[in-house]
């Protein structure tokens, strides 16, 4: 009786503790998991833009992704794009002492910060004046 006990114990902790493959489930693989990382990083702390963090994620001269780790990455991020927008207007503003026109092409130049026209102004809406 012990015996069929422990074997059935065995079997449940062999299960619940299987790879999620078993079932159809696909893990996730471990470059997406890493450029989610990278992602939340850049994103939350650099204030990137949803373009930047992408470019970034994929550069030869950045992280070197995958097009598609980046994609998930990008997907899967948690970050407020306008705040981030923000932001970067108040570090370009306090720090770089640009005008608020400057901020703005800045923020939406596709040689600046890839913020979109919507971001961009919200942050400039929100820009101590």
């Amino acid at each position: 009786m012990k015996k069929k006990i422990l074997i059935g114990i065995a079997a449940v902790i062999i299960v619940l503790g299987a790879p999620s493959t078993m079932f159809g489930e696909d893990a996730t693989p471990a470059e997406y998991v890493a450029a989610l990382g990278k992602a939340t990083l850049y994103a939350n702390q650099m204030h990137m833009s949803k373009k930047a963090l992408h470019e970034q994620l994929i550069s030869e001269y950045g992280e070197q992704f995958t097009e598609d780790a980046a994609d998930y990455a990008v997907e899967k991020v948690k970050a407020n794009w306008k705040e981030n927008a923000l932001n970067k207007a108040k570090m370009y503003q306090s720090q770089m002492n640009m005008s608020r026109k400057a901020i703005y092409d800045q923020l939406i130049s596709e040689y600046g910060e890839n913020f979109t026209k919507e971001e961009a102004d919200y942050a400039l809406e929100h820009l101590p004046k």
